[in-house]
């Protein structure tokens, strides 16, 4: 078993002392995935609790959420209106602070019956309709009532000065233009000119005191679930941003801190061709310095109030990050980016300086997503520092060589394992629609890249794949030999094509392999019994945390799994109605009596994480 008391002594060791450096399980959840009888449309925050009930009854000491940060009307968590501010949507207009009993209080309860009919939890995605039905809620009751002698509500501006009263600004001034842009904002506004501010303040003051006074009662219901968790015994891990919308109040009320000339993505890779472009602007980590990062220190602060842990997304991007300029069409993604500090030898040192930071401000612990292309200073600082990586089942192999999946202990000890990610598919996805298959937009970039007609390939060399953009190899391509042939190319120069298919081709059997079961009795579509040995096998890693999204878990439920495909949370890339908005076919009610959880009790024992 690993020793992991080295973990003390790093950077980081103060935050491991106070959550004690032993073997964890933990689960992954998105809140608007999830709700309850007293739910209305969507998961609301005061559901977290009975999150917490359901980890402690099976074994799991950690919760880990996607963001919670106020996405305007776009519904995007990684692509916030700020970095600082919660979504009211999670508000639970029944727990609201200061509505006096009687009428107003028999109001809520009412309209919150009301929205429950118009908004049924029972689709099988969300409606997020409901967020402009509960503004309109709590909109009308903020009109009944005096907060102006409310100490708390004045406590709660005092704390946040850094961000609120511009966040707060920000939004009415959205509502007034129609929830444009702020770049299409009218001149003395959207250059924030302060005498226009000053006079539109005063018109609309009760307007920019409602939206400081939802962000009150959204961090009061927040704070009551961490009182209850840390009670219960599980720690919260938050999910915070590396990036905010290019729309946000944080770029519109400090634009120095941005390139606001550039977009922020991710370079090609095995899973995305032509890379990633999400939009958002890099930072200008110079400035910020100059400001001694208090950005950055106000950011943690808040996010202080709700969790133990904090998950750094697209931590790489701190040490650099790949940068579009915004008039590289879209449709080349992320292809024609550069990485910014272009210096490679810039990387580590910004990476080190900033993250020590994050470190010293904070009690909270660090965890990494390193995902993807990563330099290699940045695994370097994050072991050195103690910040857990992760560690994906799927990905973890003997790249260029075997390509075999690599035993659990090869896993990093500093380090989450997880079998899937909320921007992958599903376990169920994986095995069902991507295992033994190819990306078509790579293989047909590198079929143009070598002189080869990709439409007179593909035919020969592929059936039809379950999945759109997947590639699935005939059976008859059988060895590299028969590749080679059919390419017409010599083995030395397709190289490039024996990777696709030596990583592709036996995944399957490979990956039977590595879970210790029979390659022959593979079946074309997994199965409850598939997913648990997948999940034993995860459990059993070197890794300290072993964090796993929801919907894998629930798929150890037979009655479940047929409908696991359909929780995959995100597909990265694309845009509409299917992303973030995946929702649990039960109750959070249900859950806390099932079967599921004797099971993953028993799985977390057997692996030492309880």
């Amino acid at each position: 078993m690993t020793d992991y008391a080295f973990l003390l002594s790093t950077l980081s060791g103060s935050r491991w002392k106070r959550l004690g450096t032993r073997r964890r399980a933990g689960a992954a959840v998105p809140l608007f995935s999830v709700y309850s009888k007293k739910s209305a449309g969507i998961g609301e925050i005061p559901d977290l609790n009975l999150l917490i009930d359901w980890c402690k009854a099976a074994g799991m000491s950690l919760l880990q959420l996607l963001p919670l940060n106020d996405v305007g009307f776009r519904y995007t968590p990684y692509d916030a209106e700020s970095t600082f501010a919660l979504e009211p949507a999670y508000l639970r207009l029944e727990s609201l602070a200061g509505v006096p009993a009687g009428k107003p209080a028999d109001r809520l309860k009412t309209e919150t019956r009301r929205l429950r009919g118009l908004f049924p939890v029972t689709t099988e995605r969300v409606q997020y309709g409901i967020k402009r039905a509960k503004l309109e809620v709590l909109s009308e009751l903020f009109k009944t009532l005096d907060v102006s002698r409310d100490k708390d509500f004045q406590g709660f501006l005092e704390q946040n000065r850094f961000w609120i009263h511009d966040y707060a600004l920000f939004k009415t001034l959205k509502e007034t233009s129609g929830e444009k842009s702020w770049e299409e904002w009218a001149p003395e506004f959207k250059n924030r000119e302060p005498s226009a501010l000053a006079a539109f303040r005063e018109k609309n003051n009760a307007r920019i005191l409602f939206h400081q006074w939802l962000q009150y009662q959204l961090f009061g219901q927040f704070l009551k679930v961490r009182a209850y968790a840390r009670e219960a015994g599980i720690f919260l891990m938050g999910d915070l941003p590396f990036l905010v919308s290019r729309d946000s109040a944080d770029v519109w009320a400090q634009p120095h801190y941005f390139k606001l000339d550039l977009a922020s993505g991710a370079p090609p890779d095995l899973y995305f061709a032509q890379g990633q472009r999400w939009g958002m602007p890099p930072y200008r980590w110079d400035v910020i310095a100059r400001h001694g990062y208090d950005y950055v220190v106000e950011k943690l602060r808040t996010a202080q109030n709700f969790y133990d842990l904090y998950r750094i997304d697209h931590v790489v991007g701190i040490f650099r990050v790949w940068t579009i300029q915004l008039s590289e069409p879209y449709e080349n993604y992320g292809y024609n980016g550069v990485f910014d500090p272009a210096d490679e030898s810039l990387w580590e040192e910004q990476g080190r300086r900033i993250l020590s930071l994050m470190i010293e401000k904070t009690d909270m612990l660090p965890c990494a997503e390193d995902l993807g292309v990563v330099p290699e200073c940045a695994v370097k600082v994050l072991g050195e520092f103690g910040i857990p990586g992760m560690d994906v089942q799927r990905w973890r192999r003997d790249w260029g060589k075997s390509y075999r999946f690599l035993p659990p202990e090869n896993y990093r000890p500093v380090s989450i394992a997880l079998t899937s990610t909320h921007d992958m598919g599903a376990f169920k996805n994986w095995w069902d629609e991507e295992t033994g298959t190819v990306d078509e937009e790579r293989f047909k970039r590198s079929c143009a890249d070598s002189g080869l007609v990709f439409e007179n390939l593909k035919g020969r060399l592929f059936e039809t794949a379950s999945a759109p953009g997947r590639l699935r190899w005939k059976p008859e391509i059988s060895s590299l030999e028969r590749l080679y042939e059919i390419l017409g190319l010599p083995q030395e120069h397709g190289w490039i094509f024996a990777d696709y298919y030596r990583a592709s081709f036996h995944e399957r059997a490979q990956f039977l392999d590595y879970l210790g079961l029979d390659a022959s009795a593979t079946t074309e579509s997994s199965s409850p019994e598939l997913v648990r040995a997948a999940l034993t096998r995860v459990h059993q890693s070197a890794s300290i945390f072993s964090i796993q999204m929801f919907s894998d878990l629930l798929s150890l439920a037979p009655e479940i799994h047929p409908q696991a495909g359909r929780l995959k949370v995100n597909w990265p890339g694309t845009f509409g109605e299917h992303n973030w908005s995946a929702r649990m076919p039960l109750t959070l009610e249900s859950l806390a009596a099932h079967p599921l959880n004797q099971t993953l009790l028993a799985m977390h024992k057997d692996a030492g994480r309880i």
